[in-house]
């Protein structure tokens, strides 16, 4: 296995970034997860605007995007597999034990790990933290994950794949890697950006696609909804078969044809 840091493919075992690292230290950085298939990234272009984005909302320089092209290439090519998660990490670089940065310039990591297709339909559970939609960190996808992994770890002891956050007035928001979408009246609704969540880049591409609608919506519209489907970049569009304690029917004919539909237009361009 072979990664790129800093400039050239490495070998795995002998990779090292330090521990003085400001993205190891204080969480100063921000990621991309990207999906390979058979050997190409899939919407890579709309994944590096948005770490520009996330670089700029933290302070750091602005990745070197024909840098971080040639890396996923490399790394992609070094590591054949059917389908791999290919993970982009810039950071704010060797720094002091402290929020303060240092002068060292910030590290870049690609790897790329294999993974499989998600099952058609999965279960999801609300938690009772909130996404702060007025944080400093809001919409950017940094690698703070913490509250993440906390949330991940109490949907795994209830038997789902996702928990499901409301923001701090009450409105449905996002999972822990996940948008989320739900069906009223046969009519495809997504939280908007402004409600805290990030702007997904298969969310973005489901609401282009499917005509879905970004409305404002109370948390316990998943307790009507006829409806629940996530997405994310290894997701793609998952339906939701339980929310907490209440069954829906799993894979609903709207979120069916949602699926076909990303299906077809992401099999016609790579780089949508």
């Amino acid at each position: 296995m072979k990664i790129w840091l800093d400039g050239g493919l490495q070998d795995i075992e002998s990779a090292r970034v330090s521990v003085f690292d400001h993205g190891l230290t204080v969480g100063d950085g921000i990621f991309e997860t990207v999906k390979a298939v058979g050997g190409k990234p899939f919407a890579l272009t709309r994944h590096l605007d948005r770490l520009t984005r996330s670089a700029r909302g933290l302070g750091l320089p602005d990745p070197d995007l024909d840098e971080v092209r040639r890396a996923c290439a490399a790394v992609i090519e070094a590591n054949p597999m059917p389908l791999g998660r290919l993970r982009i990490t810039y950071t704010g670089g060797h720094g002091p034990l402290g929020s303060d940065r240092g002068e060292h310039g910030p590290t870049l990591v690609v790897a790329l790990g294999e993974t499989g297709r998600r099952p058609d339909s999965t279960a999801a559970i609300t938690v009772p933290w909130t996404r702060n939609e007025r944080g400093a960190l809001t919409g950017l996808k940094t690698t703070s994950y913490a509250e993440n992994v906390v949330a991940l770890a109490r949907a795994h002891e209830q038997g789902a794949s996702e928990a499901l956050f409301a923001n701090t007035v009450g409105q449905l928001c996002e999972g822990t890697g996940s948008n989320v979408f739900v069906v009223l009246d046969g009519e495809i609704h997504t939280p908007p950006v402004a409600s805290g969540c990030l702007a997904g880049i298969t969310r973005a591409l489901v609401v282009e696609w499917t005509g879905a609608k970004e409305t404002d919506l109370p948390l316990d519209v998943l307790e009507r909804a006829d409806e629940v489907f996530l997405t994310s970049t290894l997701r793609d569009i998952q339906a939701v078969h339980r929310v907490d304690s209440r069954e829906l029917r799993g894979t609903g004919p709207v979120t069916a044809k949602a699926m076909r539909i990303f299906d077809e237009r992401a099999g016609d361009d790579l780089d949508p």
